[in-house]
């Protein structure tokens, strides 16, 4: 006879001060640490990140496990990355205390995940993550660029932060995080987040979202030449694309020569352009043989 394995349980506001008064952690801003505090919350998380038990998933900034253990009550392997030492040396104790019957299916990873080149363990499906709220973006990418296992994922920001990564072309708040968040994935804004759920509580509001893999761009140039035309384009938002790239191009005739060549409008600004835009400046200003 088979015993089916006991449901994670999950922490409140109790267990995450019990937990805290283990460490006798003070959560600080600099590392970003605001805990969730509501099941309900973490719960709505997993089920609208789409995790299966077919899933590995990556966690960034576990924390005390809050959404380490909802993950766990559903994918078949939880990989957690934390950078604060105390939080990942207790965290296995967490993950035995209330989830023990599947403690076998989790690790946790010390490190900074901005840093990180490798992850143990079988590739990982898809990346669920309470980030902190100071690297959001970078970690974001960089997991992204890291891991082309990733076929989906959530993750909570600081809601400013949710609106950018998940702006259009021509929206005020498009801009850098935007057009590279496009280069890996389709990302959409799922959902708000109330300060109540975590403590302490922070002074922002706190937005989801959810994004899928797609293919990147097929291009002559590199991410990396792609990403410094974006860079540069929003560098003066408020000037032209002619203006904003000559100094990359050697000149505002070879910029606006460039933008002519890719179908792009030199009078035009970063925010009103796509992905695709950029991907074919750069392809012009690093590979094409435009001259002024």
């Amino acid at each position: 006879m088979t015993t089916t394995p006991a449901a994670p349980r999950l922490l409140g506001a109790a267990e995450v001060r019990a937990l805290a008064a283990r460490l006798d952690l003070r959560p600080t801003k600099q590392r970003g640490q605001n805990f969730v505090i509501d099941p309900n919350t973490v719960r709505r998380i997993v089920r609208d990140a789409r995790i299966t038990p077919d899933d590995v998933v990556v966690e960034v900034g576990p924390g005390l496990g809050s959404l380490t253990l909802a993950l766990l009550e559903v994918a078949s392997r939880v990989v957690a990355v934390e950078v604060d030492p105390l939080l990942a040396g207790l965290l296995p104790q967490t993950i035995s205390e209330y989830a023990g019957d599947h403690a076998d299916r989790f690790e946790v990873v010390l490190a900074d995940a901005l840093r990180i080149t490798e992850l143990p363990g079988p590739p990982p499906t898809a990346l669920v993550a309470n980030l902190p709220y100071n690297v959001s973006v970078p970690v974001l990418l960089h997991m992204l660029a890291l891991l082309p296992s990733l076929e989906r994922g959530m993750v909570m920001v600081q809601a400013e932060v949710a609106d950018r990564l998940a702006a259009g072309p021509g929206s005020k708040v498009y801009g850098v995080p935007s057009v590279k968040a496009a280069w890996f994935a389709d990302l959409r804004r799922a959902g708000s987040v109330g300060r109540n759920v975590f403590w302490p509580a922070p002074n922002v509001d706190s937005g989801l979202v959810a994004w899928t893999r797609r293919e990147p761009p097929v291009t002559r140039a590199t991410r990396e030449q792609v990403f410094a035309v974006v860079d540069a384009a929003f560098a003066q938002r408020r000037k032209t694309l002619r203006s904003t790239l000559k100094s990359m191009a050697g000149s505002a005739e070879a910029a606006e020569a460039a933008l002519v060549a890719a179908g792009v409008d030199p009078q035009a600004r970063g925010e009103a352009i796509g992905i695709g835009e950029f991907v074919r400046i750069a392809e012009e200003l690093h590979v094409g043989t435009v001259t002024p």
